[in-house]
């Protein structure tokens, strides 16, 4: 009877072994598992031990929330300070050399404007109006040959796109304004300037000075063949080589003039770049006319 106590005793004590061995198999097999499934989160080991992550870092601030990956310009506060735009280009353009030439067309030799035809240079014939009288006393009228600057209606439609244009002209208004009317039939041109807004100098006559359009010149420059039409403001100058009808494969106005008022456009003063460029007052000062410091 003694016996078969002892042997019950033992019988238990060797089950409750193997169970114990039992479950520490199970619970290393669970872990073999996880890493074979990945690499176990720290909350994931804390889990098999019956404990919960919050218990050991709670966080003391809200969980952070990622920004939008896209930004619309309505998101963008419509109160932060923007540059102020800069005014419209203002363009003054001279007429005879510059923009056209014209002869009298009594004296103009056939042979030129044959020439001029056939090399492709467009030109017309025009009435003008003179000062003078004819012996009744009637104002003379004039008769005279236009030739165009090569490229002259694609620079007057292009520079009109970003710029005011002005035509001030040492002509007479008679001679000039039927003209201008002939090349300008898009009224591209907003002003016209004639002889008479010009005024005399020390130095030369029929100077044209730009602070009739404006008192600031920032935004101003003058395009003329003649360079002392431009003396008493000679950083807004620009000086171009002057134009005859023999000089059909003439390209200015497009290649030269076009690309540099369209960079000036973009300043918010012309005259640095364009003291930069052509060194007016240091011209004028070779040829005897003073002039004041560059800006």
């Amino acid at each position: 009877m003694g016996k078969l106590a002892e042997a019950q005793v033992c019988t238990t004590g060797t089950f409750h072994v193997w169970r114990t061995l039992l479950n520490w198999f199970s619970f290393l097999f669970q872990i073999f598992l996880q890493l074979f499934r990945g690499p176990p989160s720290f909350g994931r080991v804390l889990a098999f031990f019956g404990l919960r992550q919050s218990l050991l870092c709670s966080p003391s601030f809200p969980p952070f929330k990622p920004l939008p990956v896209d930004i619309q310009s309505d998101d963008v506060p419509s109160d932060l300070p923007q540059d102020k735009p800069i005014d419209r280009l203002t363009v003054v353009l001279d007429l005879d050399e510059t923009l056209v030439c014209a002869y009298e067309t009594s004296s103009l030799p056939g042979s030129v404007r044959d020439q001029a035809t056939e090399a492709g240079l467009k030109w017309f014939e025009l009435e003008c109006v003179s000062v003078d009288k004819d012996g009744e006393g009637k104002p003379r009228v004039n008769h005279i040959t236009v030739f165009e600057r090569p490229g002259l209606h694609e620079f007057l439609a292009r520079t009109s796109e970003f710029a005011e244009l002005v035509l001030f002209t040492a002509g007479l208004e008679g001679y000039a304004r039927p003209l201008i009317d002939r090349i300008d039939v898009n009224n591209r041109i907003s002003l016209r300037l004639y002889r008479p807004a010009t005024i005399s100098t020390k130095y030369r006559e029929h100077v044209k000075d730009l602070t009739c359009l404006s008192k600031d010149l920032g935004r101003t420059v003058i395009v003329d063949n003649n360079p002392f039409s431009f003396l008493l403001q000679p950083l807004n100058g620009i000086p171009c080589v002057p134009f005859s009808a023999g000089q059909p494969e003439d390209m200015q106005l497009i290649q030269v003039i076009l690309p540099l008022l369209e960079q000036l456009a973009m300043q918010k003063d012309v005259r640095p770049l364009l003291y930069e460029q052509y060194h007016m007052p240091e011209w004028f000062q070779k040829h005897g006319i003073p002039t004041s410091a560059p800006v």
